[in-house]
């Protein structure tokens, strides 16, 4: 895909369409399209980078998109299979589609798709051969709901949640870093299978790392929702609760598999003990747990 990109000009649609001729199929198992190509060859992970903090919440619900340069990357975190170089030039043709828009030539151009098809989302902008893509509209306006509100356009569902959920995904590897950096600190081994994302410390039990988005009911209570894996079967799931702007983690909770009968966890602000008895506010105990001293220190 990058060879043809950039070494034979080729337009995403083209490589989608190579790729469907040859019989590929990606990941999921469906046919490749333009929108997929181009995020191929866009993510850092090609080139062997787990990138976070690309989104922040501000002033309330209001979500921002970072520039590049606060992203924080964990580098050499997965084996490069693009050389960097390759990737860098991929990224400046697609940063160079979008640079010659105005703010005005963009939203216009966003009404005339809205007029051709009717609805609007991140996947039919993708598509567009003439358009930069969807993150160039987070980009430039902050959110896609923002660059609609700005044309007029009220998308019939509400895609907030759509929005909160890509930043979690977006975040939920560097909560992971942070935790193996911090069982490191400890002393403890950690390795992350990269298929499956399951942790496993010391050769001794597994982990895995779910983020619960926060949300309000209508009567202004504040809930979180996890799903424990339950084909995985990890030994503990650590639960990350967001705060209530989805901004950052809350709280902890610590659930053994061998005490959870159900896959699907809801919780309040207040659990009873059944539950809060798994909750910290940090994870130092979770370090401590998988730490290993010396044995000097143990005697």
């Amino acid at each position: 895909m990058y060879r043809m990109f950039v070494g034979e000009g080729c337009l995403e649609r083209e490589i989608a369409e190579a790729l469907n001729a040859e019989g590929h199929l990606t990941d999921l198992e469906r046919p490749w399209s333009r929108a997929s190509v181009h995020q191929v060859l866009t993510n850092e992970k090609y080139i062997g980078n787990n990138v976070y903090n690309k989104v922040s919440f501000k002033l309330k619900h209001q979500r921002v998109v970072n520039p590049r340069e606060m992203w924080i990357r964990a580098e050499g975190a997965y084996p490069a299979i693009v050389d960097e170089a390759t990737f860098l030039r991929a990224r400046e043709i697609v940063d160079a589609r979008s640079q010659h828009f105005t703010d005005a030539e963009l939203l216009e151009a966003l009404r005339g798709v809205l007029k051709q098809k009717g609805v609007l989302s991140g996947l039919i902008i993708d598509e567009q051969d003439d358009l930069p893509s969807s993150s160039a509209f987070r980009s430039r306006f902050g959110s896609l709901l923002r660059a609609y509100q700005m044309i007029g356009y009220a998308p019939e569902r509400d895609y907030r949640y759509v929005e909160i959920n890509r930043a979690l995904r977006q975040a939920h590897p560097g909560i992971v870093a942070q935790i193996l950096s911090g069982i490191a600190e400890c002393g403890g081994q950690a390795v992350q299978d990269p298929d499956t994302d399951l942790i496993r410390i010391n050769d001794e039990f597994t982990a895995s790392v779910v983020l619960a988005r926060c949300f309000e009911t209508q009567g202004g209570s504040l809930r979180w929702r996890i799903r424990i894996d339950a084909g995985l079967v990890p030994d503990i799931t650590i639960a990350v609760r967001m705060n209530d702007l989805n901004s950052g983690p809350r709280d902890y909770y610590l659930l053994p598999s061998i005490d959870m009968t159900s896959p699907k966890l809801r919780l309040a602000e207040q659990n009873g003990l059944s539950l809060d008895a798994y909750r910290y506010d940090t994870l130092d105990y979770f370090y401590a747990l998988a730490g290993r001293a010396r044995i000097t220190e143990a005697a």
